[in-house]
């Protein structure tokens, strides 16, 4: 078997042997290599305990070295190349995991053998090596042969893997959706059978996997894995609950399949890195993902076989918030994610009647930051199967957009602020600072997006004229 190898693995093999320690690349470069794929992160496993090991790889890693993994038998280092791209290694002693039933960390123990440490990983897709420098290629449990079917099936008896590490079981759902590969039937039924072990995996950890898969080339494929596993009834059971959702407008067989068409429309309306919304983007498709799961908390039948979800937004977006925390995403993401869902049926009204251009203001003025984002949402979710419905959407959204640019032109939105600021505010009312000003606040700003720039004494009488009012009621 040919292999076109890193010139750094062949030379840190030289180094490894000229000390009379084993070195093996292992696990995912091996398999990127035999997918004709490229990596900067080059994983190893020697016979070479981490205080044998150490100055070996100080000395290749001159440009960097780490060791906090050392209690796990990993050490790691990186080295710039000329053309100023950086390689990075981590190298980790033959290993051997023995794991307490109620946590998915094991109790390392070091191992003698390569094929022992290949044992221990969790798809034989990923439990393939290569000697180096010598280049000898090991593959104990078939991993090629795996690869070649695209298929994942587990080294040891899967159970036993699952068992072992629960979080196996996401990573065979992101491997689905990173490889596009399918899941051996009996690795499947032993996922769907354990899927309870999942509940002892952290929520930081499920997250990493959710965001890796959510990131890939074929999200929907990862979402429906995930689903058909079982695992989603537990890590996110928003998504599978929207299968027994029938769409009101009876264009899908449910709501999750509506979903997911919106997650595909959603991806494949991101840019390219000049554009407002670099591919991939996390937060449109968390969005795209979770943008009616409030459906099924609103769901009512009207009359004449209808299905209705008022208001379905804005239960979403509260289900969107609980859902990210408990999955430990950041503030900003948790509040992104979940105000795109509270707004993806702003735009919808527009179709019907144009906006004025106030209306045009606050929408842009509400989105904020999410604007790009939006628009691309509310555009993914117009997934009606009639053409001529579709071309109207389309165009009116179309034509929004060139308002938008036309009025940014001639002011600047981010910035939109009242005419009169606070201070203002409480000097001509006679006020001290308290709810009365943050509520003519609110009303000023409103009466700017409504009516664009006034002059300052039109502002300062609308002001006396709201409060006077307010004073009568």
């Amino acid at each position: 078997m040919n292999f076109e190898v890193w010139p750094e693995a062949l030379e840190l093999g030289r180094m490894f042997a000229a000390e009379g320690y084993e070195l093996a690349l292992v696990g995912g470069p091996v398999r990127d290599l035999l997918l004709h794929r490229r990596s900067h992160d080059l994983d190893f496993c020697t016979s070479a305990r981490p205080e044998q090991f150490e100055p070996i790889l100080r000395r290749f890693g001159h440009d960097g070295f780490w060791d906090m993994g050392r209690k796990f038998g990993t050490l790691g280092a990186m080295r710039r190349r000329p053309d100023g791209t950086e390689v990075q290694v981590e190298v980790t002693t033959y290993r051997t995991d023995a794991y307490n039933p109620d946590s998915r960390k094991p109790e390392v123990a070091y191992g003698d053998t390569l094929e022992g440490d290949l044992s221990r990983r969790d798809f034989t897709v990923n439990a393939m090596a290569l000697r180096v420098p010598d280049l000898e290629f090991v593959d104990p449990f078939g991993g090629a042969n795996d690869l070649a079917k695209g298929i994942l099936r587990t080294p040891v008896d899967p159970r036993q893997s699952f068992d072992d590490d629960p979080l196996r079981m996401m990573r065979a759902v992101r491997f689905v959706a990173q490889l596009g590969f399918t899941i051996e039937a009996e690795t499947a039924e032993a996922m769907y059978d354990m899927t309870d072990r999942i509940r002892i995996v952290s929520a930081e950890r499920v997250r990493d996997e959710l965001t890796k898969m959510l990131l890939s080339d074929r999200p929907r494929a990862g979402i429906e894995a995930l689903v058909e596993s079982g695992l989603a009834d537990i890590v996110f059971p928003e998504i599978p609950a929207l299968e027994l959702q029938i769409d009101e407008h009876h264009r899908h067989k449910d709501v999750f399949e509506h979903t997911m068409i919106v997650l595909d429309r959603a991806v494949a309306l991101e840019t390219d890195d000049d554009g407002p919304v670099p591919r991939p983007d996390l937060t449109l498709r968390l969005a795209a993902l979770m943008h009616d799961i409030g459906k099924p908390k609103t769901r009512r039948f009207e009359a004449g076989g209808k299905v209705s979800f008022h208001h379905h937004d804005v239960v979403g977006a509260k289900l969107t918030r609980k859902r990210l925390r408990a999955l430990h995403f950041d503030h900003h993401m948790v509040e992104d994610v979940s105000e795109l869902v509270n707004l993806h049926l702003r735009f919808h009204g527009y179709v019907d009647e144009p906006w004025t251009d106030s209306a045009v203001r606050r929408y842009v003025k509400d989105a904020g930051h999410l604007y790009e984002r939006l628009n691309r949402l509310t555009r993914a979710d117009a997934t009606t199967q009639n053409r001529r419905k579709a071309m109207v959407f389309s165009s009116a959204m179309d034509e929004m957009e060139d308002r938008v640019r036309e009025l940014k032109k001639k002011e600047d939105f981010d910035a939109i602020r009242p005419d009169i600021n606070g201070n203002e505010i409480m000097d001509l009312l006679g006020l001290e600072p308290g709810p009365m000003i943050g509520k003519a606040y609110r009303h000023m700003l409103d009466y700017r997006l409504d009516n664009g720039p006034v002059d300052h004494d039109v502002a300062v009488a609308e002001l006396r004229r709201w409060y006077a009012e307010q004073q009568e009621a």
